[in-house]
């Protein structure tokens, strides 16, 4: 691992994300004493503001923080400088050298966090000031495109200024804990590997769901929708790390290489599993939490084919997962917030049981990841009695809270960990340029296929689980949402 980078420079530096959960992250690090001695933030956004009111802006954004302390907050706020900088002012760029060039030699990290059709520029910006080289790094927040083409354009352009390994592609479900603990889960157990497979587990479920609906995004998310938001690259990658084939080392080449794996293995959509492999909603009106939501056309002012849920049939085209199905669902407006994994696995091949009681049901493993993070197991156990009429069995649940199991234990932002890594040169957790396009190449596939078999996004209410047609999916294969 290299030495640990003493400059951030963040870009887009106002807006939500970096004010929810950048500055935050990187202010719990300083409190833990995880930042270098001489680190510092040069904050950049378009906004005309001066170092002192931009401080302000981030103490807001510190204050209801677990760890806030007045002193710390100050030591905190004072590594901040802002620079204002327009992507399409060659000035402002020279400003930003001015502030960044003297401390090149100790590490410049960059981070975008700015509209994806703002890297090109940016990269473009910091090249003609002399701000890129071996002595820095760039992290971009996803999407990198909108597509494949745009994203091989995108990576292109960055690549041209920064090495492959110096570019740190932001998916954030990958800095949480569970999500990395799924590699412990499979890797770090006996129990689970061998069953890991065709022959164990009958079908997979993902599913990534949300209460909220356009919160503000009306002009990126219509036209982009919930296929290319979150299918493309935060359940894609957790279908990537259910999937893989066992690494050969904890390292960033060895993972990155068996997810790459696992997503050209996906079977691209054709135009005749359109309609019966996949479900494309729109939400109307409804309530969610018993208060009344509108509907998305009344968000956006206008009627739209943008779909807000997606639920997906994937087959991975390998020997272990042959023939089983992996089902991806998401959307907004559902009844709740929540991100899990389901492992369904298969029945025993034959029930002794049966003559003398009720039928066995097949184990399955649920992951969650969000908002409760946690393990549950289902297997089967006898209930308590003399069985004089049949043994009586039932499904119990193994349930493991992490947040109970590790109450000790700080719950860190997802970000703390991306930031650490980034600033230490750690791409481990970071999404690689092969992994990008391999995911973009299948739902490029089922953009076509939507296209070329006129599939129109179908109506659910706000508060549902989204269109019927999601579960006539599922049901038709004999299973269900795990809801």
């Amino acid at each position: 691992m290299s030495r640990s980078f003493e400059t951030f420079v963040l870009f887009g530096a106002t807006g939500d994300l970096a004010q929810r959960m950048l500055f935050p992250s990187l202010y719990n690090l300083s409190c833990d004493g995880l930042l270098p001695a001489k680190f510092r933030i040069i904050a950049s956004a378009r906004s005309a503001i001066d170092t002192d009111g931009f401080r302000s802006q981030v103490h807001v954004s510190l204050q209801s923080l677990e760890l806030y302390d007045a002193d710390k907050a100050a030591t905190f706020l004072d590594r901040i400088e802002y620079c204002a900088v327009s992507s399409d002012n060659p000035n402002d760029f020279n400003n930003l050298a001015e502030k960044a060039a003297p401390f090149k030699d100790g590490g410049i990290a960059f981070y975008l966090s700015t509209p994806p059709g703002l890297f090109a520029p940016v990269v473009a910006g910091l090249e003609s000031v002399n701000l890129t080289g071996p002595l820095t790094r760039i992290a971009m927040e996803k999407p990198i495109g909108h597509d494949l083409p745009s994203s091989r354009e995108v990576n292109a352009a960055v690549g041209q200024s920064f090495d492959e390994e110096n570019i740190f592609r932001v998916d954030h479900y990958l800095g949480k804990e569970t999500v990395q603990n799924l590699l412990v889960l499979r890797f770090g157990n006996t129990m689970f590997e061998p069953l890991w497979n065709a022959t164990s587990i009958e079908h997979v479920q993902i599913t990534v769901a949300e209460t909220v609906g356009l919160e503000g995004r009306v002009s990126y998310y219509d036209g982009v929708g919930a296929l290319s938001d979150m299918v493309q690259n935060h359940m894609l990658q957790l279908l990537a790390l259910v999937a893989m084939e066992p690494p050969a080392s904890y390292t960033a080449t060895a993972i990155r290489d068996e997810k790459v794996k696992v997503l050209r293995s996906l079977r691209p959509l054709n135009n005749g599993d359109a309609a019966t492999h996949s479900v494309k909603g729109q939400y109307t009106a409804g309530a969610i939490d018993g208060q009344p939501v509108v509907g998305y056309a009344d968000e956006l002012g206008g009627k739209s084919n943008t779909e807000t849920f997606v639920a997906v049939k994937a087959h991975l085209d390998n020997w272990r997962w042959r023939g089983v199905p992996f089902y991806l669902r998401t959307g907004k407006r559902l009844p709740t917030r929540h991100s899990e994994i389901l492992i369904q696995f298969r029945p025993v091949p034959h029930s002794i049981f049966s003559p003398r009681g009720t039928g066995l049901e097949p184990n399955a493993l649920v992951i969650r990841l969000q908002p409760h993070e946690g393990i549950g197991l289902q297997i089967m156990t006898k209930e308590p009695g003399l069985d004089r009429e049949g043994i009586e069995l039932a499904n119990v649940g193994l349930d493991v809270s992490l947040a109970t199991t590790f109450a000790g234990k700080r719950r860190r932002i997802a970000y703390e960990r991306l930031l650490l890594d980034l600033l230490e040169g750690d791409t481990t957790l970071f999404v690689r340029r092969d992994e990008i396009e391999a995911a973009w190449t299948w739902v490029d596939s089922i953009h076509t296929a939507w296209k070329s078999a006129g599939i129109n996004a179908k109506p659910y209410t706000a508060g549902s689980w989204g269109p019927s047609a999601a579960m006539g999916m599922i049901e038709r294969d004999g299973a269900s949402w795990h809801d």
